[in-house]
């Protein structure tokens, strides 16, 4: 089983990017990762440390490859005190519904019990070209936190 499961939700590729990245930041000090670009609920341990990074569409939508993974938290209401995960969220400040992707996930797991490790991190594409450097500076700062 690996130290962290990064579980990435995107419609373009960008959170996919992110978590890779993320992944390669956390092998780097010594953490074995994996790594599902979109998951079912029977593919994840419910325990252990999640990193979930998703992108936004549309009016604050989850990207497909995570719909199911959230419909199956709703529908099952599994017990997840055992799990402890970072949130990191991309989306547009042009929306309302800003990040609304990971702020749905967000409360979907700290309502099944999951206890999130440090704040979430929300990046905003239309200042950061590049959304792996935000997120590489929030991950050196989670990373001290578990």
């Amino acid at each position: 089983m690996a130290d962290i499961t990064l579980i990435s939700g995107s419609t373009l590729g960008s959170a996919e990017y992110v978590a890779e990245h993320l992944a390669e930041q956390l092998e780097a000090v010594g953490l074995s990762t994996e790594v599902l670009h979109g998951a079912e609920l029977d593919e994840l341990t419910l325990s252990g440390v999640w990193l979930v990074v998703s992108s936004t569409h549309g009016a604050g939508d989850l990207p497909d490859n995570l719909q199911p993974l959230l419909e199956q938290i709703e529908q099952q209401q599994p017990d997840l005190s055992q799990v402890k995960f970072g949130a990191v969220g991309l989306g547009s400040s042009e929306y309302d519904t800003f990040c609304g992707a990971i702020k749905r996930i967000d409360d979907l797991l700290l309502l099944r019990g999951a206890k999130r490790i440090g704040d979430r991190l929300e990046i905003d594409v239309t200042k950061h070209d590049i959304p792996e450097d935000p997120a590489e500076e929030w991950v050196i700062n989670w990373i001290n936190l578990l």
